[in-house]
């Protein structure tokens, strides 16, 4: 699987939200970036919620695509190169299994492995409200050098639809590993 292109691992949780997952494959898609896709249980039970599209559909937008259970799928070693990771969404559980090390799929071990390897680790936590639990899991994951990134929408950016709230945050997200969506309007900057 040697690659000379930049690779990133997309974990896509159970929380609401498979829009933000989705959405970050096509743009890497666009922008040749390799992707890893890890895709748990949960979130195909919210995918039928959420969209017309089958796990199928999905898995076809990667690159690579691993069963939840794959921890010798190629993510899950610190010796397979990547830019590093992100979780959109990142559900509770998911943020939780990370901090602490108990992983229990390839998605949470992957990103265990991120951390590990020092490299770039997103979470687009989607919960809210938040309890004190919560917050000292994300200040937690945030010391062990992970980005804790809600997806909070930019109103700045005056978005006309939702595709452009979701645009904006993958876009805000990519930014983080140097890679320019071409869609993100950026402060005090003529937009795309």
């Amino acid at each position: 699987m040697e690659s000379t292109r930049n690779r990133l691992v997309v974990g896509i949780s159970g929380a609401s939200g498979v829009v933000y997952g989705i959405r970050l494959l096509e743009t890497l898609r666009r922008l040749d970036i390799e992707t890893h896709l890890a895709l748990s249980r949960a979130a195909e039970v919210t995918l039928a919620h959420e969209s017309s599209l089958k796990p199928a559909d999905v898995r076809a937008l990667a690159d690579h695509s691993y069963r939840p259970e794959d921890i010798g799928g190629a993510p899950a070693s610190g010796s397979f190169r990547t830019l590093g990771m992100v979780v959109a969404p990142c559900s509770i559980r998911t943020m939780s299994e990370i901090a602490t090390g108990m992983t229990t799929s390839l998605l949470t071990r992957a990103a265990d492995v991120t951390l590990k390897e020092r490299r770039r680790l997103v979470l687009l936590v989607r919960e809210t409200p938040l309890h004190s639990g919560h917050l000292r899991t994300m200040l937690a994951l945030s010391e062990m050098g992970a980005i804790v990134a809600p997806p909070v929408p930019a109103f700045y950016a005056r978005p006309q639809t939702l595709d452009d709230m979701v645009a904006h945050t993958v876009g805000r997200v990519l930014d983080l590993f140097g890679l320019d969506s071409g869609e993100l309007r950026r402060w005090g900057e003529p937009g795309p």
